[in-house]
């Protein structure tokens, strides 16, 4: 099965970005796609490479494109120095690199950021990933449910305070201290989880280099750096979730810390690269033996101790949370739709994993040969993503079914039926 996932990285909006309305036709277009332009021409040498190329900035309300050159299949027409068009309805919508029409793309929801730099940085961000392959990186989003857990939790909050504190640092001295415990914590964390540092590494790999690359692509002083850096950490730990979005936030403290020390590090990684072990070698730590005592040991230079209660109250939270959606999508009676050729947008800032059993993505698009599925209230994705589970339906008609936070829009022939024994629905796929 051929799959494409699509991660909305809202994460990478500001809150200025958020509220900003735009009643009238977007008229800084051109300005927006010339300054990438311009900063991907100063900063060629951060891969050897120029990352403007083809990019649509869209209207997710309106579904209105707006590109800086054509598509190959004439859907986009060119109105002053921009072209534009209409996104079809079988297109999700995200942050992301997108093949369309032709060609490989950035795509970017409107509006963007009205911060100058923040702007940038999304810019670049999505550029990256639209030249990623090109550079040897795969794309990959691999699933760190180790994150939700308790432990995982404390430890990476302990490394991004140690980060933190790095980054803020004027002495050499202090940031080695800090970057030494940042990845002691790692190091510790990862000896706690089978396989963590290999599905940790995937994600950073992808959008930690990404957006290492959005960073540096700023224009952000010297002086800028470090607040932003920081400020991105103290909003990301506010976050219901790390499992899909601490990779925004390790990756670059780390790859800017190792810019100033050596501009051209990041051309000498690759998709096989493991980045943890790259990053202590680079700065030359000496991680201490008795990984649990030092761990332990060091906490509460960095707000150990509140941390520790912080997360053991959530985790009650959460096993009730879990106990819900185990009861909604697995133990009484739903609605099992199996992938045929998916394409999935969602947020990832507010998923949930129920140990072997999945995730519960809060909110998700999926569009298939089945038709569209959106929904606003929950829907469980199997481990190996092939299938999705929401809840049964209460409203049905030949093409649009709905049910508790849910809408599935079917495609011609295809049909709902259910299972008299368990309960469950399933779609029936069209008569040959």
């Amino acid at each position: 099965m051929r799959q494409t996932v699509l991660i909305t990285a809202f994460l990478l909006l500001t809150k200025n970005a958020i509220a900003q309305e735009q009643h009238k036709p977007y008229d800084n277009i051109p300005v927006f796609f010339d300054e990438i332009k311009t900063a991907s021409k100063q900063n060629t040498g951060l891969w050897n490479k120029d990352l403007y190329g083809p990019m649509l900035l869209v209207d997710p309300k309106t579904r209105e494109i707006f590109a800086n050159e054509p598509d190959t299949e004439g859907l986009l027409k060119l109105t002053g120095n921009v072209y534009s068009g209409i996104l079809q309805d079988k297109i999700n919508i995200a942050n992301t690199a997108i093949n369309w029409n032709g060609k490989r793309w950035a795509m970017i929801m409107l509006p963007l950021p009205q911060d100058k730099e923040n702007r940038l940085n999304l810019l670049a961000h999505e550029s990256f990933h639209s030249i990623q392959p090109s550079l040897g990186f795969t794309l990959s989003n691999a699933e760190n449910n180790h994150l939700d857990q308790k432990d995982g939790r404390i430890y990476l909050r302990l490394e991004m305070e140690a980060l933190k504190k790095a980054v803020q640092s004027s002495s050499e001295k202090e940031i080695q201290k800090h970057l030494t415990n940042a990845l002691m914590f790692r190091k510790y964390r990862h000896s706690l989880y089978k396989n963590s540092n290999t599905t940790e590494n995937l994600l950073e790999l992808n959008e930690g280099i990404a957006e290492f690359t959005g960073a540096m692509f700023s224009g952000r002083s010297k002086a800028q750096m470090p607040q932003f850096l920081t400020s991105g950490i103290d909003e990301f730990l506010k976050k219901p979730t790390f499992v899909r979005s601490f990779a925004y936030h390790t990756t670059p403290v780390y790859g800017y810390l190792l810019h100033t020390k050596n501009k051209s590090w990041n051309r000498k990684i690759s998709d096989t690269t493991d980045l943890t072990d790259y990053f202590v070698k680079a700065f030359r730590i000496k991680i201490p033996d008795g990984l649990k005592e030092a761990a332990s040991n060091r906490a509460d230079v960095y707000n150990g101790r509140v941390i520790i209660e912080e997360e053991t109250e959530r985790e009650e939270k959460t096993k009730k949370l879990i106990a819900e959606y185990t009861l909604k999508f697995i133990d009484q009676p739903h609605f099992e739709i199996k992938f045929e050729k998916m394409n999935i947008s969602f947020d990832p800032r507010n998923i949930v994993p129920i140990e072997d059993k999945g995730t519960v993505y809060p909110n998700i698009r999926v569009t298939d040969k089945w038709g569209i599925l959106t929904v606003e209230n929950g829907a469980l994705m199997s481990p190996n993503w092939d299938k999705i589970s929401i809840s049964n339906p209460t409203q049905t008609t030949d093409k649009k079914i709905s049910g508790d936070g849910w809408t599935l829009e079917l495609s011609n022939g295809y049909t709902i039926e259910k299972d008299q024994t368990s309960g469950n629905y399933k779609l029936k796929k069209p008569v040959k």
